[in-house]
């Protein structure tokens, strides 16, 4: 189905159209959403949010981007509010959790489990998803979609709302960070 018609269709409330939305967009969506809340569940949840989101919504998608840029959009901000409110909500025992009774730093992230991470692999998946969580912000949301959604610098300029050359600058940084704080793993 062409993107036009199938915007046309999810406007006319076509459940197919909707479906086949949901079909075409889900694994991009939950990879997006888990690279970034980083937590099988919630993940699951984003998603979810995201479609339904979409379907209440789409009469405001003006086509002024690609749909799937939008979705992304919408995908990275409802991960970004989960985030919020999870550390709004939690931040005292988010302290008390990230040290130990050494005041030394003890981040696990064990339920991180991105697809297509080849189980020989899930070790250092896992150190790099540790290192990716401890990233600023905007240079995680970056990384996350330019490295592992593998998004153009145009797409995730878009989709953060700035320009190519911040999107380049948040990304020279985040691999800065990535190979400082790797290094001091190894």
């Amino acid at each position: 189905m062409h993107e036009l018609e199938l915007i046309q269709e999810l406007k006319n409330g076509n459940e197919q159209a909707f479906k086949f939305l949901v079909e075409n967009y889900q694994d991009r969506v939950f990879n997006t959403v888990i690279g970034i809340v980083q937590n099988e569940q919630d993940a699951e949840d984003v998603s979810q949010e995201v479609f339904i989101q979409v379907y209440k919504s789409i009469h405001s998608f003006k086509g002024e981007s690609q749909l799937s840029t939008w979705i992304y959009r919408i995908a990275t901000t409802r991960s970004l509010d989960l985030l919020r409110s999870r550390k709004s909500k939690k931040r005292f025992a988010f302290m008390q959790s990230l040290f130990s009774k050494n005041d030394e730093l003890s981040i696990d992230i064990p339920d991180f489990n991105h697809p297509g991470v080849a189980l020989e692999k899930k070790e250092d998946a896992r150190i790099l998803a540790k290192a990716i969580s401890r990233l600023p912000e905007n240079q995680r949301i970056a990384f996350t979609l330019n490295k592992l959604e593998d998004l153009s610098y145009q797409e995730v300029s878009e989709i953060m709302k700035t320009t190519v050359s911040a999107v380049e600058s948040l990304l020279h940084r985040a691999k800065q960070n990535l190979r400082k704080d790797l290094e001091k793993q190894l």
